[in-house]
């Protein structure tokens, strides 16, 4: 189906677009929501709610040069990441007879960071063995070229064109995913 006849109903406020959305698109909103709120599962129904509702109200604001499937994904992963952030907002409070003192004022970004982290690493794994530590000391511990091939007993331009590879190879697997 072309996403261009749901853009035009939703835009038009025609719930008949919510439908095609759903129908072409439902499978994505979900899976996103699903990983990311899948420890708060009854949540999700919500957040998804949420999610249509913002894409009915915010439609005039996608840009059709860019793709709709990806805009979908982005305010899917942001819902719920909200979803989240609520969710430890309203656990964070305790019995007084319970509490445990602690600095919890980093708790929310800190399980977004480590998220964050696992998501990179998982991509990072459809790399073979070799790429991935040359992706990781680059682009994650932010080493020079030159500290890497000397690390690595590599000369410079085999690191670079690893790099390449790497990213030619990274940017297919996520246009495949998103």
């Amino acid at each position: 189906m072309d996403d261009s006849l749901i853009i035009k109903y939703i835009k038009r406020k025609n719930e008949e677009g919510l439908e095609l959305l759903l129908k072409e698109h439902g499978g994505l909103i979900k899976g996103i929501v699903h990983k990311h709120l899948k420890n708060i599962s009854y949540y999700e129904d919500e957040c998804i709610d949420d999610i249509l509702l913002s894409i009915w109200d915010n439609i005039s604001s996608f840009d059709c040069k860019g793709s709709f499937k990806n805009w979908i994904a982005v305010i899917s992963k942001f819902k719920a990441i909200d979803y989240k952030r609520k969710y430890l907002k309203l656990n964070s409070f305790e019995d007084i007879d319970n509490i445990v003192i602690s600095d919890k004022s980093n708790l929310v970004e800190d399980i977004i960071l480590k998220e964050f982290k696992e998501e990179v690493y998982s991509i990072l794994n459809n790399l073979k063995e070799n790429d991935k530590n040359i992706f990781t000391k680059y682009y994650i511990e932010n080493k020079k070229v030159d500290e890497i091939s000397e690390e690595m007993n590599l000369a410079k331009h085999q690191v670079y064109n690893q790099l390449s590879r790497g990213r030619k190879k990274l940017r297919k697997i996520l246009k495949e995913i998103y």
